[in-house]
């Protein structure tokens, strides 16, 4: 099968096509032709040497993808060869075929073509379980997300204004912010000038965000924290802005708050098993009545992998960057 490699550590031209031998599925998976795959912001450290894959995992770059099913391993009920659908992956979507833990495989929603379902894995997991099943987003709360042009903040802000929440967003360009403003955001904060706390106390009237969904890490911690609504929830899910920053635990216990820090790839199997089953229920619905859609930017041939990442590394794309095969 065809499949991106790297053969060191570095950047987007370390990327190259290579012929790998095709996996086979093991008791409790299920063999995928992926017909789309996307591009994270973690294939691009993983690229860069400094986000490997868990251990039994492929080494190959792909958190994500969508295809048929073309074999079922042992154990494994509920699916049928030749079923369309998306996946959500440890490592191995960059690449022709990919065996999948079963319970990581969902249907493809009603109304999505296939190569578009490849956008929705990974962000819809990431929203769903951080945002609802961890911090416990009410209808009515305030909802504060960074990066709201982006793959997961698109998501955010669809699934967090459906859902009944007030929605604030961060972005960094006029177009990006008329972006979250389509997509279901009362007010649009950009960041390059304007201080989203001053913003989103003003816009709540002095409450702050009953929940913040932030990508930057150590650069926003204080500032996060500050913005914070009483019993408010930080869950941090990217460090793009560095790793490490100093706490106010006494701003945070005055507040009643919580700061939590999650990743989806190193879970268990189970535990990514009870995310997409939660997704399939509460999420998919949505998506296919339209009222929460994948938002792509562009889709490329996996063979252009290298430029792929560097439109991601741009950072001027909004949504999702996917790959063909």
């Amino acid at each position: 099968m065809r499949a991106v490699t790297v053969a060191e550590p570095g950047g987007p031209e370390v990327l190259t096509i290579s012929e790998l031998p095709d996996p086979e599925p093991g008791p409790g998976e299920v063999l995928i032709d992926v017909a789309a795959t996307a591009v994270n912001r973690a294939d691009l450290l993983q690229r860069q040497g400094f986000y490997p894959p868990p251990p039994g995992a492929s080494d190959v770059i792909g958190l994500e993808c969508s295809g048929t099913i073309a074999g079922i391993g042992e154990g494994v009920t509920g699916w049928d060869v030749g079923a369309p659908v998306c996946a959500l992956l440890a490592g191995g979507g960059y690449a022709g075929r990919v065996a999948v833990p079963a319970g990581q495989v969902m249907p493809v929603p009603d109304g999505v073509d296939l190569v578009t379902a490849a956008a929705l894995p990974e962000v819809a997991c990431t929203v769903w379980s951080n945002v609802f099943m961890i911090a416990g987003l009410q209808p009515g709360d305030a909802f504060l997300v960074h990066g709201g042009a982006g793959g997961i903040g698109t998501m955010a802000i669809q699934l967090a204004s459906t859902l009944g929440a007030r929605v604030l967003a961060t972005a960094g360009s006029a177009e990006k912010l008329e972006l979250c403003r389509s997509l279901g955001a009362e007010v649009a904060i950009n960041y390059r000038d304007e201080d989203f706390v001053d913003v989103v106390r003003r816009h709540t009237d002095g409450h702050g965000a009953d929940v913040v969904l932030d990508n930057m890490g150590a650069k926003y911690l204080a500032r996060n924290v500050s913005v914070l609504a009483d019993e408010g929830r930080l869950v941090v899910i990217g460090l793009q802005g560095g790793v490490k920053a100093e706490l106010d635990l006494g701003q945070l216990l005055s507040k009643r708050g919580a700061v939590i820090a999650t990743a989806l790839r190193s879970r268990p199997v189970d535990g990514k098993a009870a995310i997409c089953a939660s997704v399939v229920e509460h999420v998919w619905p949505l998506v296919a009545d339209g009222k929460v859609k994948p938002i792509v930017h562009q889709a490329l041939p996996l063979d252009q992998a290298a430029d792929a990442h560097r439109l991601v590394e741009a950072g001027g794309h909004s949504g999702k960057v996917l790959m063909t095969l």
